[in-house]
Formats: structure tokens, sequence, C-alpha cells
């Protein structure tokens, strides 16, 4: 069932793909989490430039994004794994189109301006937490990554009263402002932002990436786009522009 689902995408793409742009246009709303905006933009200008599909990529998390597929407002949502897999049993999202699209490594920065510190192995990277006045960083799959390797370290306890976990926008907006010393993050979102400088990845051992998946909504308006936009995402064409954004294409299933 799944196969054919897939197939019966791949189709609608290569049909909307072919055709002049505009002929079959729609308007494709996109929500996601912080993680996968970089990518979602890339991706739904490259799949607006060839369909003619007008792409709007909107970062809803929450109560926002629950008032929305209210509203019945959303075609496509991108999440990580879990809070996905929940939407799909609340009937909120079609569960065979969930495809994963996405994997982005965890990294490191510090103020624009500031030392760089020293994270090229887990010792290393283990001397430069103890050092740190302050470190913050997210909740939701970086922050719960960040955490696991923070105790694989055995620092837990040693970094409690130093750490802030950080809710108010992307940590880089703390790091920019003076409010942590370090912030650690998806890579993706922390490589260029304004008032950071970025340090490099976590070290490999303690490096788990988080994976973005996208699924379509059951009662989008635009629901062939929607699939389309999808088959678009997991397309050799699409592999560059992820990695245009310090993310990797996840590996097919």
């Amino acid at each position: 069932m799944k196969t054919r689902a897939k197939f019966a995408a791949a189709l609608i793409f290569a049909a909307l793909a072919s055709a002049p742009p505009g002929a079959f246009a729609a308007d494709l709303v996109i929500v996601s989490n912080q993680g996968a905006i970089p990518g979602l933009k890339e991706l739904g200008a490259a799949f607006s430039a060839k369909t003619g599909n007008h792409v709007t990529v909107v970062l809803a998390e929450g109560d926002e994004l629950e008032k929305r597929l209210a509203a019945g407002t959303v075609d496509l949502v991108s999440q990580n794994p879990g809070p996905l897999r929940e939407l799909v049993k609340r009937g909120k999202v079609v569960a065979g189109t969930v495809t994963p699209f996405q994997l982005a490594e965890l990294g490191v920065a510090v103020r624009t301006g500031a030392p760089k510190p020293d994270i090229r192995t887990p010792e290393a990277y283990r001397a430069a937490l103890l050092a740190a006045k302050s470190i913050g960083y997210s909740f939701g799959c970086s922050g719960t990554n960040i955490a696991a390797g923070i105790a694989q370290l055995g620092l837990t306890d040693q970094l409690k009263a130093r750490t802030i976990r950080t809710t108010a926008g992307p940590v880089s907006g703390y790091v920019a402002r003076g409010e942590v010393e370090i912030g650690i993050q998806q890579t993706n979102i922390m490589v260029g932002v304004p008032g950071n400088d970025y340090v490099g990845p976590v070290p490999a051992a303690l490096n788990k990436p988080c994976e973005s998946d996208v699924g379509l909504v059951a009662n989008s308006k635009a629901s062939d786009a929607g699939r389309a936009m999808i088959q678009f995402m997991i397309s050799p064409e699409a592999a560059p522009l992820i990695r245009k954004t310090h993310a990797e294409p996840a590996p097919r299933r």
C-alpha cells in the first residue's frame, strides 16, 4: 500500500515537473519547527521555480501549529519523527506520506569576536563546557541529544547551574545577545547567523543528528501539489539544496 502511494506521488511530481510553470499552480503552505526552516525555504523556492506552485514556509509550533491545522490552512507539516508520529495517530497527517528528508548535526557557536574554544575532541569539548560561564541549548530533538552528550561526559550536575534551556527563539539569538557564552544547536540554524561565530560541530562520538520528516496534512486543499513536493524533497535535485543549508539529505528507507 505504501509503495503504491509513493509511486502515485512520483507520477504526480513528474506531471507537475513536466508541465509549463503555472499550469497546475497551487498555493502550498508548509509549517515546520525551527530546525527544518532553512532547508524547506531552499526546497520551496526551487519547487516553485520548477512547477509554478507558490510555496509558503511558516514557523509554527505548539498552539500556533494546532490553530493552523484546525483552520485547514496547512498542506504539509515538517517535524522530528516523534511529534510527526503523534500527528499521524491523531489523524492530522496521512500516515503513508511521512517521509524523512533531512539530517542536521549539532554545532557550537560563540558571540561574534569572542575566543573560539577548542572542541575538536570529546576531551576538548568537555574542557570547553567546564570553562564556560554559561551554555545554552534548546528543548526538542537537539536539546535532547545535547543533554545526552553532556550526560555521556558526566557533566550534567556540574553544568546544571550554568545551563540555560532556551525557549524564545533559536539558541543563536541568546548567543548574539550575550545571554550565553556557548550555544549548542543544530548546525543548519547556527552557521552564518548574525552575532554568532560558528566554532564547529560537536565531536562525532557525541554528535547525534536530528532528523526532519515531512507529511501531508489530511485536510490539505492542495494534496496533489503536496505529494509532489514531498517527492521533490527526496529527489537527487534536492540533495545539494539541503547541503547548502549545512544539513544532509536523510538516507532513503
